[in-house]
């Protein structure tokens, strides 16, 4: 009874000191004193008690605890800037605060609505850009090791009050136009604590941070099927994004659990402002419909065909338009840069000639970084997102547009936006190096390997494979860009290292040579970077000779030989055997 009566007065006396500092608090602030004064209001009288404010927390009505917890919040954001003078003065102050802030989340029933969300994220900005501010790189961060603590602690009270919110709105008035801009705030204050102290963060925040705040707001974009897509809505969605590749890019855990969920909602930013918007693609060329889409009818545009009398096949031996010497520099670079990464602070900008208005600016930003973040995913774990690519990459018909069916291919056949169609270049070139091209020598199609109505795994990326093929080879015969063509070439070399020919129909290899060849022989001539394009043209169709023949290729050489439009050069036998023809027109 003793204990009990201790504990009661106790909880007594921290509801009297919590609402005797709020009450003078109020009282003083009323008359509008200097930002000094109310700063050291701020110290004195909430800051230098914050252990006992937490314990009186608990005790105290919702509705009262609420409007005290909001005036702190106000005042922080209005009269925090005063810290900045001091960076010792602002690191403690950062730790009381949080710390504070923290334990009233963490222990105690607030009343979340949209106008206290708006605060908390208000406030929460002016903090993150006050204290963290003033930290130039990550490794000041590391070596402060007192900012650690008290950062963790604020993302965690993000985390608590979001699910606040959350509970309180219904999913409708989550994505309304006013919680977006909400959120935007939110989200890029979480993006800035991440993009300066994220590594020091513990595991915990990493995956606390991942399941509730881009994770829960993407399943319920995910729920509906029209993406909403004006400017508001537009920033909210680059904030949400550029949030989610920031926490992406350096995983601190495992995310195989999450992988699915997340390409599901990222999958509909592909097409996001582009829904009444006509296919590029069908404005520049005609080549687009048409295309068959199964193993009889095989849906693959074959680039060039040879004419008669013409260079055919260049590979052992190079035509006089390029040297050895550059052909194995240009190899060695394009190698050097299948990792290339498209950066959300270089692209990400307001400069793209293919956008109007600031909306479709936004929207073109949304789906480049909903790129960006699947190529995160992918190169967090290579070999397992294998098992997305049906999700990503199309299986028919990738040459016919399709406005509610977006794929990685159709941005990087059709979007508007250069950089959109560059990061989608970058993202298919990440899926497929590394230890995916292990996986793809499954890959199969042929007749035998349907099964009525069932798809196996080996099918699926058969027909993939063979959409990727088309996609490309259509993209180096019309594309005008230098930089998307070497992009292309680059894929269709990991295409060709990765694609088990033999398990494919038999005339898929005899028609990259031939497009190849074609596409040697034409050169680039309004080009500004022609010899590099014809350089890497050329290693691709040395990569596809090297490839053990099948019949029907041996069939297309020997027919041309024979009628008369080629003649051998040279005959070489590599490593295993095989030979590697140089043959040249009449």
């Amino acid at each position: 009874m003793l204990n009990e009566g201790n504990s009661a007065l106790m909880s007594s006396s921290a509801v009297k000191s919590w609402r005797t500092a709020f009450l003078t608090l109020r009282d003083e602030n009323s008359a509008s004193p200097p930002r000094a004064t109310v700063v050291r209001l701020l110290d004195k009288l909430i800051l230098s008690q914050s252990h006992s404010l937490v314990a009186a927390a608990p005790q105290l009505p919702p509705h009262e605890l609420t409007s005290d917890f909001m005036l702190l919040l106000e005042l922080v954001r209005d009269h925090l800037s005063y810290y900045q003078q001091g960076i010792e003065d602002a690191t403690q102050t950062f730790v009381k605060l949080s710390a504070l802030i923290h334990g009233i989340c963490h222990s105690s029933s607030l009343e979340m609505n949209s106008t206290m969300w708006a605060l908390v994220c208000d406030s929460f900005k002016r903090v993150v850009q006050v204290f963290l501010g003033n930290v130039e790189t990550e490794m000041a961060i590391v070596r402060n090791a007192a900012l650690i603590k008290p950062t963790k602690d604020f993302l965690e009270s993000l985390r608590l009050l979001f699910s606040l919110y959350q509970t309180s709105a219904s999913p409708l008035k989550m994505v309304s136009r006013g919680a977006c801009e909400v959120l935007t705030v939110a989200f890029a204050m979480v993006g800035e604590v991440y993009s300066r102290v994220g590594a020091s963060l513990p595991v915990e925040i990493w995956k606390s941070t991942v399941v509730v705040c881009p994770e829960k707001v993407m399943d319920i974009l995910a729920s509906k099927s029209i993406l909403m897509e004006d400017n508001t809505v537009a920033k909210f969605y680059v904030e949400l994004l550029q949030c989610l590749h920031l926490v992406l890019a350096e995983p601190r855990g495992y995310l195989a659990e999450h992988v699915a969920g997340f390409v599901a909602s990222l999958r509909i930013f592909f097409r996001c402002g582009l829904v009444n918007k006509p296919s590029v693609m069908n404005q520049q060329t005609n080549h687009m419909k048409g295309v068959g889409s199964t193993s009889q009818n095989i849906p693959f545009e074959v680039s060039n065909q040879p004419k008669s009398g013409q260079a055919a096949l260049i590979a052992s031996t190079l035509t006089k338009k390029v040297a050895g010497n550059q052909q194995s520099r240009h190899e060695e670079n394009l190698a050097s840069s299948r990792h290339e990464f498209i950066s959300s602070d270089s692209d990400c900008s307001d400069n793209d000639g293919s956008v109007i208005d600031n909306s479709k600016a936004y929207l073109a930003k949304a789906r480049l970084a909903a790129i960006i973040c699947v190529q995160d995913l992918s190169r967090a774990d290579p070999k397992l997102f294998t098992a997305q690519w049906t999700m990503l990459l199309p299986s028919n018909d990738v040459l016919q547009y399709r406005k509610y069916d977006t794929t990685l291919m159709s941005c990087f056949l059709s979007d508007p936006s250069l950089k959109v169609r560059i990061a989608a270049a970058s993202t298919i070139m990440a899926m497929l190096d590394g230890p995916a091209s292990v996986s793809l020598q499954v890959a199969e199609l042929k007749e035998h390997s349907r099964h009525g109505s069932f798809t196996t795994l080996s099918s699926s990326l058969g027909h993939i494979l063979m959409q990727l093929h088309s996609g490309t080879l259509h993209v180096i015969k019309h594309e005008t860009s230098d930089r998307l063509l070497a992009l292309s070439f680059k894929i269709l070399m990991l295409l060709i290292a990765s694609t088990p020919y033999s398990r494919m129909p038999p005339e898929l290899l005899s028609r990259v040579i031939s497009s190849l060849q074609s596409t040697v022989e034409q050169g680039f001539p309004y080009h500004n970077d022609r010899n590099s394009l014809l350089a890497a043209a050329i290693i691709c169709l040395t990569r596809a000779l090297s490839v053990s023949p099948s019949m029907h290729v041996n069939n297309m050489l020997l027919g041309e030989i024979s009628a008369g439009l080629l003649h051998v050069s040279c005959f070489v036998l590599d490593m295993n055997g095989l030979v590697a023809v140089s043959l040249f027109s009449n």
